[in-house]
């Protein structure tokens, strides 16, 4: 092995091999285990989301895997219809060409051509991850065989009545010219206004006053309505009033839906424009009257002065006249909820136009079912609540998009509008059957994606054909995804899973946590707090970080944290952590919250523990290479030490998988993080040195130990490689190299680690334990009194019980030389000379230090250090009693400066006792 641990030559080295050896592709043997991956965009890239839930997946695939299960992870694309015609307009558009100059059968030739270039570059990131999925069955949504399952499931929801086509609301983009769904739409907070706006009572030198944050949208009111209980206005019902700058009367009515406690109580209703209001119009049957044209200009259903100005510019003609008129009462400044469509930053309308829709409600109900009787359980169990209000809630889904690339809606219209609906123009007329002076023309419009990604669990398998996978991998074990997309994705798996494929599409649900900055801030490009993961992993210099700065991808704080340095972190950038720590940090936060803060410190520290792995095997295999296996190690040969490994090894597995079964990813890590770096680390090889390296020249007990060495090593690395595959496998491979213990060509084919109740071993436990208790003991005297880890020193024992003394007295030498003792003795009740006492369990231990220190010297320096101590002390107190800073400073920095206190008063303590033992030598 290298001296030194290189993540990223590892990382680069091993995942070729694995998937040119085909160690991804599902057995054929063993209990099925699948899962689909939730398919990222054809146009994207790695993400911290996908990195997060990525990996979570690859820890569960990695560990059935090992343990002989038939399992499959499903890997393909989605072809991200809105986001794929952005980048190829937004290509076309550099030559100043658009796609309607091409056509739109060029046009889709032209992202096809896009795709088969540029279009994989997240499945190079997917492997940089390590996803462990089996590329030889990778798919897109697009592909010839999904396509035709998606066109099987309109045609055939369409010929139930589950599919039609109406004019209603939806967010309408402006820019990209189409409907999109509310997941698309961000809701930010902005600085706005609220404008009174003067109503004219008919035949009445009266008015009402009405608000809004959008005075354009005035133009197509068709009511003004009050609450039907407000004595204010209970005279003024059924009466018309006067719409402004306009020559129409709209009725005033009554409804519950508004809040007379709210403004004025009087709501202006364009139902053509709001969604609330849409609503209002159905039930008092109200005119809906569209204003906008698809680009967002007034159109000539408002008065002629207005018609042709875009919204905003209309806004401020509209104003300017209102108070000419003397129709403007006062205007506030107010915070709004703005909706921008995620993709091109517009201002989304709600917007009246034909969309077709899923009549959704007879799909949602045996799909409520399958989640009450247990079919499909949510983890955590909560999710299921706001799947349950989502679904019993649910209104017809809009599947609609008005695109050029996407799965073209199998429909045909005829001269009078009629529409037909099969998979081709020639089906249509045999459905139908028409001949052919029937002129048709195809539906232009394009699904949405989720409708062909609710088919995913399914047609990726080869659904509507009974293939064998279907067969053997559907339904799926288990989905990992965000709670963001539980009524977008999830429930619509759930809903078309049960009706096409006659099952529920998955068994478990996991609901990950949202990656949230350091400051628990989402993530996002309009923030600037973006991070990387392949940034974190390889590294990024100073420059390339001020240059992220520069062009916003990345915080200013965050950047000129790095550059000042302020906590000695990164004055270079970002090092190179490798995937293994990247995976390893993700494995740790994932708990069962809602949100998940990345630190980057937290990375730095398991980088240190790959470090740490490294070096720990490289010590294993300098002082075992000479070791044969022995089949039969006797017990008997095993030292209490070894025993106690082996006890340790037992407990971290059982714990291990207990988590990885509940999907509990942070626990799991957590464990064998403490098992590793604490137990076989920083005790077990120390532990070990005196039989490696002493005199008493037992040659059976040291080949014992070296042996253990290598199968406890072996055991670890082999729970480890779900979380950490990279080093693992190389260093498993050394392992292998020089002492093989399987026939395995992989560690990742290698079986996972079992409980081994013969190992099982309380007897070495309770011993060892004592054994490191005295230890600590001793070193923790050594450092509260300053003497020297070197100088060998007596140890006084009291208050021992038979069991205790056995087995210190049966361990004498190793006690001795890992604590650096000239001697133990027993007390056996007499008083103990002036010494450093503390306790190891129950019994009490006593360091005499005459001889071992100079009084006088220590004295002083405890002295210095308490002054220091106290100086801090006052600082920190002085600091936090005054209220102008606890009450403008960060809580972040408030908190802070609170530990530092803490930390403060608790050191000062502990060196006033250390003074008051000094003074009685």
């Amino acid at each position: 092995m290298n001296n030194t641990y290189n993540p990223l030559e590892i990382e680069q080295k091993w995942y070729p091999i694995w998937e040119q050896q085909g160690h991804f592709v599902a057995s054929g043997e063993g209990k099925s285990f699948s899962i689909v991956i939730p398919p990222p965009n054809v146009t994207g890239r790695l993400h911290m989301g996908h990195g997060f839930q990525h990996t979570l997946m690859d820890v569960l695939v990695r560990y059935h895997r090992m343990q002989g299960d038939n399992t499959l992870w499903q890997v393909g694309t989605d072809h991200a219809g809105i986001s794929t015609q952005m980048v190829v307009e937004r290509l076309l558009a550099s030559d100043n060409i658009s796609r309607h100059d091409l056509g739109r059968e060029k046009f889709e030739e032209r992202v096809w051509e896009w795709k088969h270039e540029s279009g994989g570059h997240i499945t190079q990131q997917m492997r940089r991850l390590g996803n462990s999925t089996d590329w030889q069955r990778e798919r897109f949504t697009m592909d010839d065989d999904l396509s035709d399952a998606v066109s099987k499931v309109f045609i055939q929801l369409y010929d139930e009545g589950l599919i039609y086509r109406g004019k209603r609301l939806v967010n309408w983009d402006p820019v990209l010219l189409t409907a999109i769904s509310d997941v698309e739409v961000l809701n930010e907070d902005r600085e706005g206004f609220l404008w009174h706006i003067r109503y004219p009572l008919k035949n009445s030198a009266d008015y009402l006053i009405v608000a809004t944050t959008r005075p354009e949208t005035m133009l197509g009111d068709t009511a003004v309505a009050v609450h039907p209980e407000d004595e204010r206005y209970q005279h003024l019902i059924g009466q018309s009033i006067l719409l402004p700058l306009s020559d129409r009367e709209i009725p005033i009515i009554a409804d519950d839906y508004v809040d007379k406690d709210f403004g004025t109580g009087c709501v202006k209703i364009t139902p053509a424009h709001d969604f609330n209001d849409y609503e209002m119009g159905l039930r008092h049957q109200l005119p809906m009257i569209n204003i906008f044209t698809p680009d967002a200009k007034i159109n000539e259903n408002a008065p002629e002065k207005y018609q042709g100005l875009d919204r905003f510019v209309a806004r401020e003609h509209i104003i300017a006249d209102l108070k000419a008129a003397n129709l403007l009462e006062k205007i506030e400044p107010h915070q709004l909820k703005l909706p921008i469509g995620d993709r091109g930053g517009a201002v989304i309308e709600p917007y009246l136009t034909d969309q077709w829709y899923v009549n959704i409600k007879p799909l949602a109900a045996p799909a409520i079912d399958v989640v009450k009787q247990g079919k499909v359980r949510f983890i955590p169990e909560n999710w299921s609540k706001t799947y349950f209000q989502w679904m019993e809630n649910i209104q017809d889904w809009c599947i609609s998009r008005q695109l050029w690339w996407g799965h073209r809606i199998p429909a045909w219209y005829d001269d009078a509008g009629k529409v037909y609906v099969a998979d081709s123009e020639t089906a249509v007329r045999e459905k139908y059957k028409l001949d052919d002076a029937i002129n048709l023309r195809q539906e232009t419009d394009v699904l949405d994606t989720w409708f062909s990604s609710a088919l995913w669990p399914f047609s990726t398998f080869g659904w509507p054909e009974q293939t064998p996978e279907l067969q053997q991998f559907y339904p799926t074990t288990v989905l990992i995804t965000g709670f963001d997309i539980i009524f977008f994705w999830v429930a619509r798996m759930i809903m078309f899973g049960l009706k096409f494929a006659g099952d529920v599409p998955f068994k478990d649900v996991y609901i990950t946590g949202l990656i949230r900055d350091e400051h628990g801030q989402k993530m996002s490009k309009t923030k600037g707090n973006v991070l990387d993961p392949i940034d974190l992993v390889d590294g990024i210099a100073l420059d390339a970080l001020v240059k992220k700065r520069t062009h916003g991808l990345m915080q200013t704080h965050l950047v000129d944290k790095i550059i000042a340095n302020t906590e000695k972190q990164f004055p270079e950038g970002i090092k190179a952590h490798g995937m293994d720590a990247l995976r390893f940090t993700y494995c740790s936060l994932a708990s069962t919250g809602r949100d998940i803060r990345f630190d980057l410190g937290r990375l730095e520290g398991y980088r240190n523990f790959g470090n740490k792995i490294w070096n720990a095997a490289r010590f294993v295999m300098m002082n075992t290479s000479a070791v044969t296996r022995s089949e039969h190690q006797q017990t008997k040969d095993l030292s209490i030490v070894d025993r106690w490994i082996l006890d340790r090894l037992q407990h971290v597995t059982q714990e291990v998988r207990k988590q990885l079964d509940q999907y509990r990813f942070d626990l799991a890590s957590q464990a064998l993080y403490e098992f590793i770096w604490n137990e076989y680390c920083d005790w077990y090889l120390e532990l070990c040195k005196p039989v490696l390296y002493g005199d008493n020249n037992d040659a059976v007990q040291k080949q014992a130990t070296q042996q253990t060495l290598l199968i406890v090593l072996d055991a670890w690395l082999r729970l480890l490689h779900p979380f950490m595959p990279f080093i693992t496998e190389e260093i498993w491979q050394e392992l292998q190299n020089l002492m093989p213990l399987h026939n395995s060509t992989s560690i990742m084919l290698a079986p996972y680690p079992v409980v081994e109740q013969t190992c099982i071993d309380d007897n070495a436990r309770a011993s060892v334990e004592l054994i490191k208790q005295l230890i600590v003991a001793v070193r923790s005297i050594r450092s509260e009194m300053n003497v020297s880890p070197s100088k060998q020193v007596c140890l006084l024992l009291d208050n021992a019980n038979s069991n205790e003394q056995a087995i210190i007295n049966e361990n004498f030498g190793l006690i001795v030389s890992l604590a650096k003792l000239s001697d133990i003795q027993w007390l056996n009740g007499q008083q103990p000379p002036a010494a450093a006492a503390a306790i190891a369990g129950t019994i009490d231990v006593y360091i005499p230090l005459a001889g071992l220190i100079d009084v006088a010297a220590e004295t002083e320096r405890l002295k210095k250090e308490i002054a220091k101590l106290e100086a801090e002390v006052a600082r920190s107190s002085s600091k936090l009693q005054n209220p102008a800073f606890v009450d403008k400073a960060p809580p972040a920095v408030v908190a802070k400066e609170q530990a530092n206190l803490a930390e403060h008063q608790t050191n000062l303590a502990k060196f006033n006792e250390q003074l008051v033992k000094l003074a009685s030598l």
